[in-house]
């Protein structure tokens, strides 16, 4: 069986105020072209598919339009919810899109019962775990402790268990939304750390044959069973070298895998620059650049005057201006975002408590802490889908 693996479409996002929604629409005319061309059997979406719990019209559209054109195709598709989205709004009409051949997979609940396809050597189960919110799914999966090892390893027992009771040499294929050990993260990546830990070992998913992963806007292998797709478009400056695609996933008779990366439309070359700004305006090298997206960081150590100005007049795209004077790190002038690059809002609190009272928390403080970022964050989740 063939499978083309995506994920984190994002649809609705902007590219530092730049509308990508053209670069969307022409991202899903590849997807489709590649089904057609490819002979592709099935396709997996695995999370994110938008960019927020709520996404403007113009991306409903898009993803209604979609929806459409891989259902023409008569090629099924199996979604899931990821981090960004809304689960009971993408969840909105499943069981009828389903009879289309477009399988939305958003309940914590169904983990373990797939959407089974066949081909000539037998069955195929993809099962679908959408991006599983420690702290509101922990009594569903009857864990004790409201982390992401300990929820995706109770969805994954259901699967295993599920699998155990069909047919001999039936193949799996799990789509799940989740920050694995050994992933590489970029700054465009809503940070889902529950308890001091975001990431989950990839052994939580042993047992079956292809783990098809969103979360992570970089395409990359984890082992040869376990890959993130990435993005299919760029979302921060972070990304500049990533190189945008698909796998196009080979599942033999006996449940190998053969993977393919298959390369997405790149709607304009990203690119970082840095140095003082009479520089940039005047190095050879950077003429290659001329027509990217550019974040430019400048090193002068006064600020010029203009800087965007003179900027754009060589690079007409630039979309990020960064002041970085070269000084010591510990030179009083270093600007505060400088000085929290990097930290997370953990670290960031307990430098606070440290500069307040000469020292930094204790292990019982740390833990108040950080349970109580764990308890904004599910509070956050619960008023996305409520509103």
């Amino acid at each position: 069986m063939r499978v083309l693996h995506t994920s984190d479409w994002h649809l609705g996002r902007a590219f530092h105020r730049v509308n990508l929604l053209g670069a969307q629409a022409e991202f899903i005319g590849h997807l489709v072209a590649t089904v057609r061309e490819r002979e592709v059997d099935a396709v997996v979406v695995s999370g994110d598919v938008y960019d927020r719990a709520v996404p403007p019209l113009a991306a409903i559209e898009l993803f209604d339009t979609a929806l459409h054109r891989l259902a023409d195709l008569g090629v099924p598709t199996v979604m899931i919810s990821g981090n960004h989205d809304s689960a009971r709004r993408l969840g909105v009409g499943a069981g009828l899109i389903g009879r289309a051949g477009i399988h939305l997979r958003t309940e914590p609940s169904a983990a373990g019962t797939p959407v089974v396809l066949r081909d000539a050597h037998g069955d195929v189960a993809f099962y679908g775990l959408p991006y599983l919110e420690p702290a509101l799914v922990k009594d569903e999966f009857g864990v004790d402790k409201a982390g992401h090892e300990a929820v995706l390893g109770a969805a994954m027992d259901r699967v295993r268990a599920d699998l155990a009771t069909r047919a001999r040499g039936t193949r799996s294929v799990v789509l799940a939304h989740a920050f694995v050990t050994g992933g590489q993260a970029s700054d465009s990546e809503r940070d889902i750390t529950v308890g001091g830990v975001a990431a989950v070992p990839a052994g939580v998913f042993d047992g079956v044959d292809y783990v098809a992963l969103g979360h992570l806007h970089g395409c990359q292998t984890i082992t040869e069973r376990v890959r993130y797709s990435g993005s299919p478009l760029a979302y921060s400056f972070s990304e500049a070298d990533h190189r945008k695609s698909m796998w196009l996933i080979d599942l033999d008779a006996d449940g190998s895998v053969t993977a393919e990366r298959v390369d997405c439309p790149v709607p304009r070359p990203l690119a970082r620059i840095s140095g003082a700004l009479d520089d940039l305006l005047a190095d050879p090298e950077l003429t290659r650049h001329e027509d990217a997206w550019i974040e430019a960081t400048l090193t002068d150590p006064v600020r010029p005057a203009d800087p965007m100005a003179r900027l754009t007049e060589r690079f007409p795209h630039t979309l990020s201006l960064v002041f970085a004077p070269e000084r010591a790190p510990d030179d009083p002038q270093v600007s505060y975002a400088r000085r929290l690059a990097g930290r997370s809002d953990q670290q960031i609190a307990q430098d606070f408590v440290a500069h307040v009272r000469g020292a930094g928390p204790d292990e019982h403080e740390a833990t108040v802490l950080r349970e109580a970022f764990d308890a904004v964050r599910a509070d956050d989740a619960v008023r996305e889908v409520a509103r």
